[in-house]
């Protein structure tokens, strides 16, 4: 039975990540370096593809790759503890609830903004005037 192999135009199609993209994992040490086919391709396996899918969805949630590596690295100890990915995971929740909390300030910003719009021409806009410091 043989196990399925990928170049890397397949890889990226069934993962939704370019092949420059896992070229540049592989040579960061993200993906083992692939195998090459008799001609030189660049071969890639299931556990790669996995890893890759494994990586993409770190990033989707706003893991550094830094994060991922060490994400990575924890998962390949299986019979550690998870306390380790667990602090990684409050870490990055702590930062998205920062982003959340800056985003709204950011918003309220722009209402304020918004809101002190009155038609007219630019010349006498509150809101060039306000981001040019101004008012």
């Amino acid at each position: 039975m043989s196990k399925k192999s990928y170049t890397v135009g397949q890889l990226a199609q069934d993962t939704g990540i370019k092949p420059v993209t896992i070229r540049y994992y592989e040579k960061i040490g993200l993906l083992p370096e692939a195998r090459r086919s008799a001609s030189g391709y660049r071969m890639y396996s299931a556990d790669d593809h996995s890893r890759l899918v494994f990586i993409r969805r770190g990033r989707g949630l706003g893991f550094s790759l830094d994060d991922i590596r060490e994400l990575l690295s924890l998962a390949d100890r299986q019979q550690e503890s998870c306390a380790g990915v667990d602090a990684k995971v409050e870490q990055q929740l702590e930062q998205v609830r920062s982003r959340l909390n800056d985003l709204r300030a950011m918003e309220q910003e722009l209402e304020r903004l918004s809101n002190c719009c009155k038609g007219g021409v630019i010349m006498d806009c509150r809101i060039i005037r306000t981001l040019s410091g101004e008012i």
